[in-house]
């Protein structure tokens, strides 16, 4: 990196080896920021050097505790702003709250665009985060936001795995996730079904039926995010009993894994699941099943080009 100015990265709690990888694809050091608890649960942020000046980078990943972690970020960004850093971006591997894009039902709250205001409205400049469950959570905010792709992560794995092997079809585990496996299949240069469900409550998924054909196909399960792996396990099976689909595969950028998800998982028919780092993998009870691609180059490419005030466009090819 030229130091014409200069750059700081610092980080929360939520995902330290992710920023400490990050930097080290950059080549500069994590800055010395301590995020801690006074005893009655109040968050206190310790800047233990000068930003004055600077161009800070904060990596924190909105996932559990969300909330704690969307805390302790809008109080860095405060923190940086007073210390009078020259420009805040808030880097969000992982933007929770996304999923409350709109109001689907009467009196629903729009809470993706209540965090886009507190992101704000904390004084950050830039916001810099990958796979956003809606694109359109971007036009919520007032300052610029660059959502990177996880999908390259996994065209490269799955062709390096299957060499070139294209009896597969890419799934959409649900009518809302197509237009996002719809581009990862054309970069695959692979055909795409669509699993047609309908929710009955809130996290439990029922499948209906799959629209295209999956018989004595391998299947690539693709998605942004899985939280509680209810759909994508119920998905699976609907392939493999009535679609006829033989070997099935999955991944998502974003392994947010809430309650019994790993057990689901690895009780399911699918063979493999990949995720991204960008929420990290904090149970003790690892699963085979499960890998991670980090996302950390990605992310390291897009700060230096950020600094560098140079186009990262090509990185959304």
């Amino acid at each position: 990196m030229a130091h014409g100015k200069d750059v700081k990265i610092i980080c929360g709690n939520s995902n330290k080896p992710f920023a400490e990888d990050v930097c080290r694809n950059i080549g500069v050091r994590l800055g010395n920021a301590v995020v801690s608890t006074f005893s009655d649960g109040e968050i206190a942020v310790s800047l233990n050097e000068t930003v004055r000046g600077s161009d800070v980078f904060i990596i924190q990943s909105t996932c559990t505790p969300i909330n704690d972690h969307l805390l302790e970020m809008l109080i860095m960004v405060d923190a940086c702003k007073r210390a009078s850093a020259s420009r805040v971006t808030c880097v969000m591997p992982y933007f929770g709250y996304a999923r409350q894009d709109r109001k689907a039902k009467a009196r629903d709250p729009i809470s993706a665009k209540l965090v886009a205001n507190l992101i704000t409205s904390a004084g950050t400049d830039r916001v810099l985060t990958m796979d956003l469950h809606a694109a359109q959570i971007q036009g919520f905010f007032d300052i610029p936001v660059d959502n990177l792709l996880g999908s390259p992560l996994f065209v490269d794995y799955f062709h390096k795995k299957f060499k070139g092997d294209n009896d597969t079809v890419i799934v959409s585990p649900d009518i809302g996730s197509v237009a996002r496996a719809r581009a990862f299949a054309l970069k695959m240069g692979l055909g795409l079904a669509i699993i047609d469900k309908r929710r009955e409550k809130a996290n439990q998924a029922e499948v209906m039926n799959i629209i295209g054909s999956v018989e004595g196909k391998r299947v690539i399960l693709y998605d942004d995010m899985v939280d509680t792996a209810g759909s994508l396990c119920e998905a699976a099976k609907a392939l493999a009993e009535v679609g006829g689909a033989v070997e099935l595969y999955a991944c998502a950028t974003h392994g947010v894994l809430s309650g019994n998800a790993i057990e689901k998982i690895e009780q399911s028919v699918i063979k493999e699941v990949i995720f991204s780092d960008t929420v990290p993998f904090t149970r003790d009870q690892p699963c085979d099943k499960i890998k991670y691609l980090t996302a950390a180059p990605l992310f390291a490419e897009a700060i230096n080009r950020i600094f560098e005030e140079v186009s990262i466009s090509t990185l959304f090819r």
